[in-house]
């Protein structure tokens, strides 16, 4: 059987999900915003919660872990260079290494930027990926202890996934996002579809995650800095895509 999410909301704009494996009925939270929406998601589904696994150890995605553990008695999973600053990990993942959630695994990408050890998790058989507050639904994270240069080259990697992968992101950015987008390539058909579609789903009070790799790399801008047409944009037409990513990322910051 395939495995099964469910996406909630959490704080102002965080979202959890439950990666859920009907095989074994292990069941994992993707970060733990805070305790209780985990809770009920957990109640309005029936599964147990089994492990947590971490993408980064900013609070508004580790504040529900030391509740949880204590009350389900889960495992924690967490990026190596950030263990020290999460609660209660037990077990730590780099770069190429597996996490198994029952008969459900997936590969652990190195996704740094927004934080230095951010991590994030691609069930490759499932066409899923968690990628936490490096790629968002039409943008990407703040880059806050990396570099412009390490954030890109993360996002490089979420982009090599198939195009038919799913994205979960850490937050409900995308009305904000795709305004950001408009300025930079405003006869973007896609990004104007998109626009439409988000706009849709905001009104009937749906979220507009979870998207996929080929929705992104066609309207994200953040994913389309070696694009020329994105390049010349912003004034840097010719220069490296490192370069233009910078500039995108600065501006969306004082947008």
């Amino acid at each position: 059987m395939a495995a099964k999410t469910h996406l909630f909301p959490c704080l102002k704009d965080n979202y959890g999900v439950l990666l859920h494996d009907p095989a074994s009925g292990a069941t994992a939270a993707i970060d733990a915003p805070e305790a209780a929406p985990v809770e009920a998601a957990l109640k309005s589904t029936g599964w147990r919660l089994t492990e947590i696994l971490v993408t980064h150890h900013h609070g508004d995605h580790t504040a529900g872990i030391a509740e949880l553990k204590q009350r389900y008695r889960c495992r924690v999973v967490a990026p190596q260079q950030e263990a020290s600053k999460i609660p209660l990990v037990d077990e730590t993942v780099r770069e190429g290494g597996k996490v198994s959630v029952g008969k459900l695994t997936a590969n652990v990408i190195e996704t740094p930027g927004h934080t230095a050890g951010h991590i994030s998790y691609w069930f490759h058989a499932d066409k899923l990926v968690f990628a936490g507050d490096t790629l968002f639904s039409i943008g990407c994270g703040r880059v806050i202890e990396g570099t412009p240069e390490m954030m890109w080259a993360s996002l490089l990697k979420l982009r090599d996934l198939p195009d038919d992968t799913q994205i979960y992101c850490g937050h409900e950015y995308t009305l904000a996002n795709i305004r950001f987008a408009q300025s930079i390539e405003p006869d973007n058909r896609a990004l104007a579809a998109r626009a439409e579609q988000a706009a849709r789903q905001v009104a009937a009070g749906e979220p507009t995650i979870p998207t996929t790799m080929a929705e992104e790399k066609a309207a994200n801008p953040f994913l389309r800095a070696d694009v020329s047409a994105v390049a010349a944009s912003v004034g840097l037409a010719g220069k490296p895509a490192a370069q233009v990513f910078a500039e995108m990322r600065a501006r969306k910051n004082n947008f």
